[in-house]
């Protein structure tokens, strides 16, 4: 069998050195334990174009490749336009507008950015089930990440479990924020059982916020906030907490006249692409309502 080659479908790794086994190479290149099993048990991992055994030892000069097979997607795809930020063999990153529904639920099965992808990938011939890796509400804009493949998925939720990722945001916030920048570490969890609403509370799990003051206003603040947790409702529920909750935010604060959601927008973030390890910046322009806002509080 020839060699397998980098595609889409076909994951490639060079062996270095002597002495590991096939399985302890795959786990020391961060492939996990469970993604490792189903590739093995299907007989899509490959030594130097053959299927072998997983304690066979490698040689330097060796090539390890991982088959990804073709998925079907059921999501009914729909003709909704995506902002698409960038796009490579493993990775789908969008600008979200807000809205809009990230997944499909019970209430919401159609006009989802889920439909939106599935006829993307339907349109381009791209044979992969929908993953992804980060979350955002429904009326929270800015990058959102889809992997292609298990593969994609495993290797960018690691690096998100390992708090690798930075993650920033344009906040703009009710009142004037005194400290020029700050670190809130309070846990959060369920405030009522049943209830969609989070709080600040002992038995909540770790949240940790950091956020820098941008601009002063006459009664708001712009912030940038980077989490270094992904806590549902983190930012919303720390910058609330600390007395400063987000403009337009109706779960934690109250309607606005000059923006229809909470003025919450992902506009960086930086990470390790799945193949090549190389670092990559994303960003996501400000949209025009929180650009209007900040103008309106500039001019007031």
């Amino acid at each position: 069998m020839s060699l397998l080659k980098n595609s889409e479908n076909v994951i490639v790794f060079n062996v270095e050195r002597n002495g590991q086994s096939l399985d302890e190479f795959l786990f020391s290149n961060e492939i996990s334990g469970r993604f490792f099993r189903r590739l093995y048990r299907e007989k899509n991992i490959f030594i130097n174009g053959e299927f072998q055994r997983k304690n066979k030892v490698l040689k330097g000069g060796d090539i390890v490749s991982i088959i990804i097979e073709d998925e079907i997607e059921n999501t009914l795809p729909e003709p909704i336009p995506l902002d698409i930020v960038y796009e490579d063999m493993d990775l789908l990153v969008l600008n979200k507008q807000p809205y809009i529904v990230v997944h499909q639920t019970k209430s919401h099965q159609q006009n989802t950015i889920s439909n939106g992808i599935s006829y993307y990938f339907k349109n381009k011939g791209i044979k992969r089930k929908i993953r992804f890796i980060n979350r955002l509400d429904m009326d929270t804009s800015g990058i959102l990440l889809v992997a292609k493949s298990s593969f994609a998925h495993q290797q960018m939720a690691l690096q998100f479990e390992n708090n690798e990722v930075v993650k920033g945001y344009i906040v703009v916030v009710a009142g004037i924020v005194k400290k020029d920048q700050d670190v809130i570490s309070l846990p959060i969890g369920r405030g009522e059982e049943k209830s969609i609403k989070k709080t600040v509370t002992q038995k909540g799990k770790e949240a940790i916020t950091k956020y820098k003051v941008i601009e002063r206003y006459k009664e708001a603040s712009l912030l940038d906030v980077e989490i270094l947790t992904g806590r549902s409702h983190q930012i919303r529920v720390h910058l609330s907490h600390i007395g400063h909750p987000i403009i337009g935010d109706t779960l934690y604060y109250k309607p606005s006249e000059y923006i229809g959601r909470q003025a919450l927008h992902s506009h960086y973030l930086k990470a390790k692409l799945p193949r090549s390890k190389d670092n990559i910046e994303l960003k996501a322009p400000i949209p025009n309502d929180i650009k209007n806002l900040i103008n309106h509080f500039e001019n007031y």
